[in-house]
């Protein structure tokens, strides 16, 4: 085993490299925001999806726009609006009256990164589609589906501020996205430094790292992760302890959670620290990689009680309680 442990570490140091040099190449252009570059790459090798919640103007687009350009995939922003429509988001039949028959014209979702901004504000049609096509990753044109090309990355915002006018999506939809991020304004040092980078308005040079053929590759490498059997116990324990409290020793928490994780939080717990570990190029998983990504896996996936929003609690304030109390192996 120990020498299987080593080979896998030998394995995982050479093939993240890539990952390394991604994130390194972004880091050009994105100042600061480590977490989010780093949960934008799990998700890409992981194939799921990100729900960033943050104010305007801290580079979200920015981000993607970057993430595309360093990996030669194609990009498209889709800016949600009460007006819209699911066709304009997957596309629709248009008539040719030439030769007076329908053609499919396919849509922005039809793409490799997709930005959904401010999912919250289209109406409960257009977020099915979307999450439609998240899911089943193809989309119904008429009677024709049409496969979406992979990799297939969401990365869909929310503006915590405004709710007036928004349709906020439901817990089961929320569920679908792999993490959900909230990210922060940046610290003095790093906004003096995006003024610096960003003042002069001129495009930052940068190098194409990945590319669809070298990712599909990582999406196989990260799978040789080891993951012990006593950290695949510590995750399981955590999912219960959001839905059992009083039985994980955690009484207090029993009338502030409505609903516990689901099972997919189990199985994305395991899959982003996975994706972590190879991240941080290790080949194996430690408690620390799964309380790192613990609060984007499970912040949207606990739903809390009337009595936890009176006594002004979050999720995030339940999930500390729960990494606190659930013992580390």
């Amino acid at each position: 085993m120990t020498h299987d442990l080593t080979f896998i570490n030998e394995k995982i140091k050479e093939d993240s490299l890539a990952i390394e040099q991604t994130m390194a190449e972004m880091a050009k252009v994105i100042v600061g925001q480590k977490e989010l570059l780093e949960r934008m790459m799990i998700a890409l090798l992981v194939s799921g999806h990100i729900l960033l919640e943050g104010v305007p103007g801290l580079a979200k687009t920015l981000a993607v726009k970057t993430l595309a350009r360093v990996t030669d995939l194609s990009f498209k922003r889709i800016q949600f609006t009460p007006d819209l429509l699911p066709a304009d988001l997957t596309g629709t039949m248009v008539f040719n009256p030439k030769s007076a028959d329908f053609y499919t014209r396919k849509g922005p979702i039809f793409t490799n990164l997709l930005l959904a901004d401010e999912i919250n504000r289209a109406p409960a049609k257009v977020q099915s589609a979307l999450l439609e096509a998240m899911q089943e990753q193809q989309v119904t044109i008429g009677e024709e589906s049409h496969a979406i090309e992979k990799p297939f990355m969401v990365m869909a915002t929310q503006n915590p501020i405004e709710q007036e006018g928004t349709y906020p999506l439901p817990e089961a939809q929320i569920d679908r996205f792999l993490l959900k991020v909230k990210i922060t304004y940046p610290q003095k040092n790093e906004e003096k430094e995006i003024v610096k980078r960003m003042a002069g308005n001129s495009e930052i040079p940068l190098t194409s790292v990945l590319n669809k053929k070298t990712l599909a590759k990582l999406q196989q490498s990260y799978q040789m992760v080891y993951i012990d059997e006593r950290i695949k116990d510590y995750i399981i324990n955590l999912v219960f302890a959001s839905r059992f409290p009083k039985e994980a020793g955690i009484a207090k928490l029993k009338n502030l959670i409505q609903f516990g994780a689901s099972p997919r939080a189990s199985i994305y717990l395991t899959e982003t620290a996975k994706a972590l570990a190879f991240i941080r190029r290790r080949g194996y998983v430690t408690p620390e990689d799964v309380k790192s990504v613990g609060r984007d896996v499970l912040r949207h996936r606990i739903i809390l009680t009337y009595e936890a929003e009176a006594e002004a609690m979050s999720s995030d304030d339940i999930i500390s309680d729960i990494f606190n109390n659930v013992v580390v192996p």
